[in-house]
Order: C-alpha cells, then sequence, then structure tokens
C-alpha cells in the first residue's frame, strides 16, 4: 500500500484501497463460514445462502479498516491518542478534552436513543463506552490523588482476597436475603478460572520464565489426572494420598521429555513438545487395558475434608459432624478452595524459585542460551528443572481436574487445551504472574461472556446464533489484544534482583536480549 499523504485527500486513495484488499480477503474467508448455512431437511442435508450476514461481516472489516487508515494508523492526530491518555498520566490537551467530550455526548446520545427505541444493542454501546470512560477517569484521579501507593500490591491483595470471601459472602448473603444467585454456576465457573490460573502460572515457568517453547503441556495434565483416577479407582487411595503421587510422576515425565530436546530450541523444540502431548494423548486412547480407552475412567471420588465427606448420607459427613444442614452447594465451595490454595502454592513457590540462583538461571537461559552457558551455568539441570517444575503443577492440576469432575476421558486432553494454556501465559505477558492470571480471567470469562450474546441478533438478523461463533468472536478479540498490546496485558516486567530498588522495565524495552 502507498504511504499516505500528510492531508485528507491524500490518505483518502490509499486508504480505501487498502480497505477494499481487507474487505476482498474478509469475503474469502467468511464466504462458506457465515455466507452458507447447511439446513436438515426432508431430503437431506442442503445449502442454505446467508448473502445478508455475510455482507454485513465484510462492511464491517471495509469501513473498520477505512476509519482505521484515516483516524488513527496514518492520521496526524490519531483519535485514539486521548482515550489511552485516560490510562496514562499524560497530560490532557484542549484537543483531548474535545474528543473525549465529543465522544461521551455520542455515547450518552446512543445510550438515551436506545432506551427510547428499545433497542439493546445501542444501550450496550453507550454503555461500554461510557463505563470504559468512567473507568479511565476514576483510575487516572486516583493516580493524581495517591501517586506514591504500591497499586500492583493493592491490586494482587485486593484480588486474593476477593477469591477468599467470595464463595462464602455470595452463599451467606443468597441464604440470608433469598437472592436466588446462580451459585453453582457461578461457583463452577471460578473453580474453571482458577484451574487455567494454576495451569497458566505451570507453564509460565517453562515458556515465561526460561522461554522453552511447549506446545503439549497438557500431556502433563493428562499424566496427573490419569495418576490420580487410576491410584484412586483400582487402590482405593484417596485424593490427598494421590495428589503429590500425580505431581512427581507429572514431574518425572517432565524430565523424561527434557533429555530429548536439551539441543533443541525454537521451532524445533515446539514441534518435539507437540508430537510428545499427542504421543501422550494416544497412548491413553489405545492403552486399553491399563486406561480404559475412549470409554474413559468414571467413578473417581471427591476430595474429603479430613476424612468428612460431602454427602448426603452416612454415618459421619461433614454436615451431620458441624451440625449443618446437608446442601450440594457445600463440596462445590471445597473444591473452590482447594483449587484456590493450589493456585496460590503454585504462585508462591514460582515467586521464590525465580528469585533463588535457579530462577536467575531460567531467566538467563531465555535470554541468551550462548551467554548462558559461556557464564558456566548448567543448561541442562537448568532445562530439565524449568521441565519438571513446570511439568508438575500441570500434573496437581490434572489430579485436581479428575476429582472435580468425577469422570475423565483422553477428548479432555487435546492440543487446544494446550493451546488455550499458551495462549493465556502469551496474552498475559510471559513472565508476568498478574498477567498470566488476567489473561485467564479474560479468556475463561470471555468464551463464557460469548455464550450469552444474544443482543448480537439485533446486528446479525434472528437467525444468528452467537454459540456457533464464540470461537470465531474470541479469535478476533484475540488478535486485536495482540495488535494492540503485542507484550500482553502486563506488559512491564520487575527484575528478579536488584542492588537498591526494584524498578519495573517499560514494557517497550522487554523483549528478548534487551531485558
Amino acid at each position: 500500500m502507498a504511504e499516505p499523504g500528510t492531508s485528507f485527500s491524500q490518505r483518502l486513495g490509499p486508504a480505501l484501497l487498502d480497505s477494499l484488499l481487507a474487505a476482498i480477503i474478509a469475503f474469502a474467508l467468511f464466504g462458506l463460514l457465515l455466507g452458507l448455512r447447511t439446513v436438515d431437511k426432508v431430503t437431506g442435508l442442503t445449502l442454505e445462502p446467508r448473502p445478508a450476514l455475510l455482507a454485513v461481516a465484510v462492511g464491517i472489516v471495509f469501513f473498520g479498516r477505512l476509519l482505521l487508515n484515516l483516524f488513527v494508523w496514518h492520521a496526524e492526530y490519531p483519535l485514539i491518542t486521548p482515550f489511552a491518555k485516560l490510562f496514562s498520566s499524560e497530560t490532557f490537551t484542549r484537543r483531548d478534552i474535545g474528543v473525549l467530550g465529543i465522544a461521551a455526548a455520542l455515547a450518552l446520545v446512543i445510550l438515551i436513543a436506545g432506551m427510547v427505541i428499545g433497542n439493546p444493542a445501542c444501550k450496550l454501546v453507550g454503555i461500554c463506552v461510557l463505563v470504559f470512560m468512567g473507568l479511565g477517569l476514576v483510575r487516572r484521579t486516583i493516580v493524581q490523588v495517591f501517586p506514591n501507593l504500591p497499586y500492583g500490591r493493592i491490586f494482587t491483595i485486593g484480588g486474593i482476597a476477593f477469591a477468599i470471601l467470595f464463595p462464602i459472602c455470595s452463599y451467606l448473603l443468597d441464604k440470608a436475603f433469598h437472592l436466588n444467585l446462580p451459585l453453582r454456576y457461578l461457583f463452577d465457573l471460578s473453580i474453571l478460572v482458577l484451574t487455567y490460573i494454576m495451569l497458566g502460572w505451570g507453564l509460565n515457568v517453562v515458556v515465561g520464565l526460561a522461554g522453552l517453547l511447549d506446545l503439549g503441556y497438557v500431556a502433563f495434565y493428562a499424566v496427573g489426572a490419569y495418576t490420580f483416577a487410576l491410584l484412586a479407582t483400582h487402590f482405593g487411595l484417596g485424593f490427598w494420598i494421590c495428589l503429590p503421587i500425580a505431581g512427581a510422576a507429572a514431574a518425572l515425565w517432565g524430565i523424561v521429555l527434557g533429555f530429548p530436546v536439551l539441543r533443541l530450541r525454537g521451532d524445533y523444540l515446539a514441534i518435539v513438545t507437540l508430537a510428545f502431548g499427542e504421543i501422550v494423548r494416544i497412548i491413553l486412547l489405545n492403552w486399553t487395558d491399563v486406561t480404559n480407552g475412549p470409554n474413559g475412567v468414571s467413578g473417581i471420588p471427591k476430595p474429603t475434608f479430613f476424612g468428612l465427606p460431602f454427602a448426603a448420607n452416612g454415618e459421619q459427613t461433614f454436615s451431620t459432624f458441624f451440625g449443618l444442614k446437608y446442601d450440594p452447594i457445600q463440596g462445590i465451595i471445597f473444591l473452590y478452595y482447594v483449587i484456590l490454595c493450589l493456585a496460590l502454592i503454585t504462585n508462591l513457590v514460582t515467586l521464590k524459585l525465580r528469585r533463588l540462583p535457579i530462577g536467575r538461571a531460567w531467566e538467563a537461559l531465555r535470554e541468551d542460551q550462548i551467554a548462558c552457558r559461556s557464564l558456566g551455568i548448567n543448561t541442562t539441570i537448568t532445562k530439565l528443572s524449568a521441565f519438571a517444575i513446570g511439568a508438575m503443577f500441570g500434573g496437581l492440576a490434572g489430579s485436581f481436574f479428575a476429582t472435580r469432575q468425577g469422570f475423565i476421558s483422553p477428548e479432555s486432553f487435546t492440543f487446544i487445551e494446550s493451546a488455550i494454556i499458551l495462549a493465556i501465559v502469551v496474552l498475559g505477558g510471559m513472565g508476568s504472574q498478574l498477567g498470566v492470571a488476567l489473561a485467564a480471567i479474560v479468556m475463561v470469562g470471555g468464551f463464557e461472556a460469548l455464550r450469552h450474546t444474544e443482543h448480537l441478533q439485533d446486528f446479525f438478523g434472528e437467525g444468528f446464533d452467537p454459540a456457533l461463533y464464540r470461537m470465531l468472536l474470541f479469535g478476533v478479540a484475540m488478535v486485536g489484544i495482540m495488535v494492540w498490546r503485542p507484550r500482553g496485558i502486563v506488559g512491564t516486567r520487575t527484575p528478579s534482583i536488584a542492588l537498591e530498588q526494584a524498578r519495573p522495565i517499560p514494557k517497550d524495552l522487554v523483549e528478548e536480549g534487551t531485558a
């Protein structure tokens, strides 16, 4: 594309050409995905064209690209500048204030119009813009009034406190005021998020700290799950006994994987780890005498509270011991606290290891393997320790997954799980514990949020089912986030060791070989 000129008329021609090219590419990509739909009729499956849906998607790409070209990427004054300043400490200019005022006025008009005509799409757009600007102004005001507060530590402590108090407070409030909250759904979603946070922190040791690209992390997840499931169903062992065994088994397999890949790095390492993940899945699928093959393992017992099961009947249960009325949600709350404790232990151990010599060796290996070896660091032990510790955390998470589900099968440990966990690490910011946690919340919560997007039918028509396009919409959102924040949600990096004061390294310097 030709470089646009400084004036609007000079930028318009190249911008139109670039937008037209993007629209053609979108038409080629979405032509079969959105333009056609299979319909089951009496005569069999037939293709039903959907030109309106395809036209809307292509139009969004065309006009969105055109606006970005004209007013963001090649504009003398990008319109996103004042919105970016909302979340920074830069001083507002008169033009910034004017743009923000116009945007707020337009959002308010759209919101009012949506309320008048009863259009939920307009109301959603207006509310999102106003909430975004409101959060930015609140954040900016707090930072200006209290500039020296440790906001990172406050945010972390607040998040941990919320995670600890959330199930108990929500359960008590629901029982006291009869709010009829969907507690089971909320707790199950929270458990799923915490599981992925733990998996992300485990993979962050391998990818974020040691710089070893692992595409087969789900294999250790599966090893931990099957180790507990087989020991529990065949030998009658409890969860708390099998938990360290599952972690040790996964760590052992991490070392087994580490030896063949000692001399590999980059793309070759990724291919070998990907193959390892598929080998483990195929073994679980075909070794029917041990793993029961595709039928999986069922009847996996739940964890107990010091030997007290969360059951409705029995001589000594949790509810009868404490004199409580039995409620199935009690067992779900206990599972929530189990995975919360496991995740916090994973985080604590990782932070402690990062400050030890082995942690600094991981980071040296990530920055430059040749320089690391020249300094006398044993790269063999460094790589194997990273694989083993990361695999151990994956095995612990797999053991919890098995006891929570009560049933596991090879279909639960496909490559897409490894891709999601790796995406969490990359999206959050490699090496950042807080970033991984935020990315897990965004990704897993994003999947669930896209289940409840019926308002998109106002844009795409009544026949549009958002559940069918969750992965597509989520992929578009992922690409957008990585374009705007290529270093992840938390792009800064705090040095593991400093002489006087550990100052965060800016995100523009956080790249291989510079920090």
